[in-house]
């Protein structure tokens, strides 16, 4: 909405929204739930819970409290550059003392900074202004590696983890330490992290350093994620049960997604990559390709045909001409859903399937056809609809489709085979020529492909080849700090999004991840309840968005790094239930999900701080707010949707495993949701399982096949759409699984084991080297020496005449 508050020019802002703020998790959701909102301060929003509001206050009046005697009558704001240094620097000597109350006292008033010394602004622009200002100046001044310590220190605090344990309830009290340092950390990695067009030639130095720093062993050893990664462990396995999980796992997203590298810097790496093996280029931008894609409209369901046909029985309604459902960036604002199911309604069956791509034209969507006679179309038919152009993405083929394509055409004409030679094509005919140049026109061979050959290499020749130039990036760095524990730190995540999946039941044995949002005192009136409830709601959904992000964005650039790499993590993940997980979250009523309101914008960080509190009430809070949809859980469901893809791509074991869990009702469900990436991600699900379901799925879901086929990448001889010779392949999850497995650990073997090529190592056979070299002893064998010699030498009886004899 403009500033105004009118909705005029809302279509095309909403467009892009839809297409460019949630493309991916490098870019974080747009809100536009409220118009008072800026979209910059979402960032900040999603890091507090409401029941932490009335510690804004405390932080302020901390930090006023020391300020005062320092600055004598002055603002913040009012100072010198040099004169905040000297302040801040006064801070950094006060966090090394001893007293715990004092400590936490001297964050607060340091969170006071990084939030913007709002007390001193009179709009949210002003907050945000001065808190990236303070933010560059508390890194400039080393706040960061001190706060690193005091957090290694809480999480090491073995007194305030068995308290928590023994406690019957965990509060907000139990973590206030921690949630302080986290806030401060977090807000420093995500305002250091967004780039800005008046950055500073300072703040552009500072901000490759900071991700340099993050990003390299200089903790301890090991990257800052790693020690966030620890704590999810932690508290997963119930030792420290008062860590604040949505604080951690923001931080950990955030501090992955800035060292890493998001979505768009991703592709250029990709670019570039391709280009050092000396591949070809990429034949589009799949981040533009979803972007410049509409929604369709989903299938009916079959109560819906039921009702239609009821309605068709009764004459109630009149037939309407064929009407294509608009997509979701031109929602009537009045009630969508009602609106979509209405016109499901009156389509005739026989229409549905011919109804997938076009879109209504945004001046005709609220006529309304009146019994004859109908009024005149604001234009003629044929111009109502867009057809498409052409199909979104160019066909691709692998190799081995070329090899398979050529053995079964010679096993055909010719009567024998030659291997996996592509260029002879002697004695067969004309067409197949025809055939074989089509495909390799389209012939794709990406980065994963390479990097396989490769490593066959290696492992065929290791003396030969000698040994391999590892380039240690940040994504290599991670996966080699994370390699000794990957499967806990994936059981982990995986534990939390299912606490976190609204479908999900409590249980006495679940894991408790309510910590850091139930206050000390609950809630006593109504109000307090639903504000409660409310709050919870978010915290979870917060949680589901953080995890979903993280796993994409760590197998998306693992992927890049190394192929086993990525199959590794995706061999625990699906070993851990990652599938049936999934699954389940979708097994719900998605719709809803989607269009929840579990957000008080009134109560949003900064504007809380900045603007009068209205008062609240029960209605208002039912009400919720004036969104129409969450982007927050579309953001989570796309994540979770890719994630799926990405475990089940070339893999038909896993593939099976959609099958037997029937996740095609499930998935069809979800393409009710009207949003074009959505809607991709889930037909691909589809896709690769259509071979599967039987003749009368396919013939029952036209519609949904031909959204495929309008949709999907097109593999040129993937027969998807027919199941031909599907009995003929075998099913067996455990063969393939323990192929790759074995696989992977060669890898991990050759590039990561200290004792490299240790069955190759030359043997030293000379006597005096071998008792010339040193041998490291215990330290208490120097102690017991003599009784050692006493009991294995001198009490031994040697018989050397039995050197003389032959053996």
């Amino acid at each position: 909405r403009d500033p105004g508050g009118s909705s005029q020019g809302t279509g095309p802002f909403l467009l892009w929204v839809l297409n460019y703020g949630i493309i991916c998790p490098c870019t974080l959701e747009r809100s536009l739930h409220c118009p008072h909102l800026n979209l910059k301060t979402h960032f900040y929003s999603l890091l507090y819970s409401y029941t932490e509001e009335p510690e804004f206050a405390l932080n302020r009046d901390y930090f006023e409290e020391d300020f005062r005697s320092h600055a004598r009558g002055r603002r913040w704001i009012e100072l010198t550059v040099e004169e905040q240094r000297a302040y801040v620097m006064r801070l950094l000597d006060a966090l090394e003392v001893t007293d715990r109350d004092k400590r936490l006292k001297v964050a607060r008033a340091i969170l006071y900074l990084a939030q913007g010394v709002f007390d001193e602004c009179d709009t949210e622009v002003d907050v945000l202004h001065w808190s990236r200002h303070n933010i560059f100046l508390l890194y400039d001044m080393g706040i960061f590696t001190a706060l690193l310590e005091l957090l290694s220190m809480e999480i090491d605090n073995s007194q305030a983890c068995s308290s928590a344990v023994r406690k019957p309830a965990i509060s907000l009290a139990d973590s206030t330490e921690l949630r302080v340092l986290l806030s401060i950390m977090y807000l420093m990695v995500e305002t250091i992290r967004v780039q800005t067009e008046d950055d500073r030639p300072e703040w552009i130095a500072a901000r490759e350093a900071f991700k340099n720093e993050l990003a390299s062993p200089l903790y301890n050893g090991e990257p800052f994620a790693l020690l966030l990664f620890t704590m999810v462990t932690k508290f997963c396995s119930m030792n420290a049960p008062h860590f604040p999980m949505k604080k951690v796992l923001l931080l950990l997203w955030k501090t992955i997604l800035f060292t890493l590298g998001g979505f768009e810097e991703l592709q250029e790496m990709k670019v570039r990559h391709r280009e050092r093996l000396n591949l070809s280029p990429l034949p589009e931008d799949s981040i533009k390709v979803v972007r410049a894609m509409r929604a369709a409209s989903p299938p009916a369901s079959a109560m819906e045909l039921i009702e239609q046909q009821q309605q068709q029985k009764r004459g109630r309604r009149s037939r309407r001409p064929l009407v294509k459902q608009d997509s979701l960036d031109t929602y009537n604002e009045r009630d969508p859903f009602k609106n979509d199911d209405a016109r499901d309604e009156e389509e005739d069956p026989e229409d549905t399937d011919s109804g997938i791509e076009g879109e209504v034209d945004p001046l005709d969507r609220d006529v309304i056809i009146q019994p004859p006679p109908p009024p005149p179309p604001l234009r003629p038919p044929t111009e109502r609809v867009n057809f498409p152009k052409g199909l979104p993405w160019a066909p691709k083929v692998r190799e081995k489709d070329i090899e398979h394509f050529l053995e079964t055409s010679r096993n055909k004409f010719i009567g024998f085979t030659l291997g996996n030679d592509t260029e002879t094509l002697v004695g067969l005919p004309r067409p197949i020529h025809e055939s074989v140049k089509t495909l390799k026109q389209h012939k794709y061979v990406s980065i994963a492909e390479v990097q396989i050959k490769r490593e066959e290499e290696l492992q065929q020749c290791p003396l030969t080849l000698g040994e391999e130039e590892v380039e240690d990036t940040p994504a290599e760095m991670l996966y080699l700090g994370m390699l000794p524990n990957l499967s806990q730190y994936v059981i982990a995540l995986l534990k939390l999004l299912l606490a976190a999946a609204p479908t999900s039941k409590a249980k006495t044995d679940s894991i408790n991840i309510l910590a850091d949002v139930l206050p000390e005192e609950m809630p006593i009136t109504v109000l307090q309840s639903m504000k409660l409830g409310i709050d919870v709601n978010r915290h979870k959904e917060i949680i589901v968005k953080a995890i979903s992000a993280l796993l994409l964005l760590l197998l998306k650039h693992f992927k890049l790094n190394h192929i086993y790499q990525f199959e590794i993590v995706s061999q625990h993940l699906v070993f851990a239930n990652c599938i049936p997980l999934i699954l389940k979250f979708f097994n719900q009523n998605i719709m809803s999900y989607i269009s929840a309101k579990n957000s008080i914008c009134v109560l949003d960080f900064p504007h809380c701080v900045v603007h009068e509190m209205p008062e609240l009430t029960a209605e208002s809070l039912e009400a919720g707010d004036s969104s129409q949809f969450c982007w927050r859980n579309l953001f989570s469901c796309i994540n979770l949707l890719r994630i799926l893809n990405k475990l089940t791509k070339w893999k038909h074991s896993r593939t099976m495993m959609l099958v037997v869990f029937k996740s095609a009702p499930i998935l069809k469900r979800a393409l009710k949701v009207k949003q074009a990436m959505m809607q991709l991600y889930v037909l691909k699900l589809l896709k690769i399982q259509t071979k599967y379901l039987g003749r009368q799925w396919r013939k029952s879901n036209m519609k949904t096949m031909s959204a495929i086929y309008q949709k999907v990448r097109h593999r040129l001889n993937d027969d998807w759409a027919y199941g031909n010779d599907i009995d003929a392949r075998p099913w067996d999850f455990q063969a393939e699984e323990c192929a790759l497995r074995e696989s992977i650990e060669k890898f991990n073997s050759r590039r990561y084991e200290r004792n490299k090529n240790g069955d190759f190592a030359p043997v030293d056979n000379c006597l005096q080297s071998v008792l010339g070299q040193r041998v490291e002893l215990p330290e208490d064998f120097h102690y017991s020496y003599e009784m050692w010699l006493e009991r294995e030498v001198f009490s031994q009886p040697i018989q050397w005449e039995g050197l003389l004899q032959n053996p």
